[in-house]
C-alpha cells in the first residue's frame, strides 16, 4: 500500500464524490477510480458503495477512513518537524524512557527540557533499557532513562538514583495487612513478572534479587506493561514487586507494602553517548541529576 492510495482514498471519502475528489486532487477521474479499485483489491475487501450520483463509506472503509487521518496527520507533523530541523531552524532531541520512570521525577524533567530552549524539539519513545542503548548509538535518541545497567563501549551510564523496592499485593491478599514482608513471606506466592520482553530488563533484575537470597520465584503471568501487571494483581492472580514511586498510581484495589531487605532497590540510570558533547545533553544530564536528588531526599 502506497501512501497515495490512503491520499486519494481520504479525499473520496471526504467529498462523497470522484468527480469532486478528482478535482481536488488535480487528476482525471478514471485513474482516480483505478487507484481505489487497487487499493479495495489489496486490502481484500470493499471500502465505498458506489452509486451513480454518490460514494458511501462501507464499515470497512469508515475504519480506515479514522485510522488512516490519525496516521497522516501524525506523518504530517513529522514531515514539518524534519523540515524546521533540516533548515537549522529547530534541534532535535531524543529521550527515551522507562514506562515505571514516570512516577518519579521524569515527568518534571521533560516539563523542563520541553521549555528549556525553544530551538530544541523534545521528543519521547518509550522503551525499555536494551533498545534504548540501540537507539543511542543509531541516534534515535540522545539520551535514555532505564533501571539496568547494561555494558557497551560506546555508550556512559550514571546511576541517578537508587528506589526503594515494594511489593504490590491484592487488597483482600492476606499479605496486604502486613506493615513490611519479608523476602520469604513474597517468594511462595504466585508472581506476576514484568516486562516480558525484550530481555535482558527490569523482569531479570527482579528474579536475581530473589535468587541472590536464595530463593526461585512462582512466575504464574508475565505482563510487557507496568500497568497491565498492576492490574493482573488487582484482579488477584498474583503479587508482584515495583518501585516505590509506582504508589502514586493511588489504586484502592492494590496495596504497596515495603519489604524489609536492603537488596531490594532499583537505580534509575541515565545513558547517553559517550562521544556527545552538545550543551543540550549536559544540561539535560544536570538537570536530572538535581531533580533525581530531590526525589530520593523526599524518599
Amino acid at each position: 500500500m502506497k501512501l497515495r492510495h490512503l491520499q486519494y482514498f481520504q479525499a473520496v471519502a471526504q467529498e462523497g464524490s470522484f468527480t469532486r475528489a478528482a478535482a481536488r486532487l488535480h487528476m482525471a477521474q478514471p485513474p482516480l477510480s483505478r487507484q481505489i479499485r487497487d487499493l479495495e483489491a489489496e486490502l481484500g475487501v470493499a471500502l465505498l458503495e458506489r452509486s451513480t450520483r454518490t460514494v458511501r463509506l462501507t464499515d470497512a472503509g469508515r475504519f480506515l477512513l479514522e485510522q488512516s487521518l490519525q496516521l497522516t496527520a501524525r506523518l504530517d507533523e513529522v514531515i514539518a518537524g524534519t523540515r524546521r530541523i533540516g533548515r537549522h531552524e529547530r534541534r532535535w532531541f531524543g529521550i527515551g524512557f522507562v514506562p515505571s520512570t514516570l512516577y518519579g521525577f521524569v515527568p518534571e524533567l521533560i516539563r523542563q527540557l520541553r521549555g528549556a530552549d525553544p530551538q530544541v524539539e523534545v521528543g519521547l519513545s518509550e522503551m525499555t533499557t536494551l533498545p534504548q542503548l540501540e537507539a543511542l548509538k543509531a541516534g534515535r535518541i540522545d539520551m535514555g532513562i532505564g533501571r539496568i545497567l547494561l555494558d557497551d563501549p560506546a555508550i556512559a551510564r550514571r546511576v541517578l538514583m537508587t528506589e526503594p523496592l515494594m511489593a504490590a499485593v491484592p487488597l483482600n491478599h492476606p499479605l496486604a495487612h502486613k506493615r513490611s514482608l519479608q523476602i520469604e513471606d513474597m517468594a511462595g506466592q504466585p508472581f506476576v513478572l514484568y516486562p516480558a520482553r525484550p530481555r535482558p530488563n527490569y523482569a531479570d533484575h527482579v528474579m536475581g534479587l530473589f535468587r541472590a537470597a536464595g530463593y526461585t520465584l512462582q512466575v504464574v503471568q508475565e505482563a510487557n506493561e507496568l500497568q497491565t501487571a498492576i492490574g493482573l494483581v488487582a484482579a488477584g492472580l498474583g503479587i508482584t514487586v515495583v518501585p516505590a514511586s509506582v504508589q502514586r498510581l493511588h489504586r484502592e484495589d492494590v496495596a504497596h507494602i515495603p519489604i524489609a531487605a536492603p537488596s531490594f532497590v532499583s537505580p534509575v540510570i541515565v545513558s547517553y553517548r559517550k562521544d556527545d558533547t552538545a550543551p543540550f545533553l549536559v544540561e539535560a544530564l544536570a538537570l536530572a541529576q538535581q531533580l533525581a536528588q530531590k526525589q530520593d531526599r523526599r524518599a
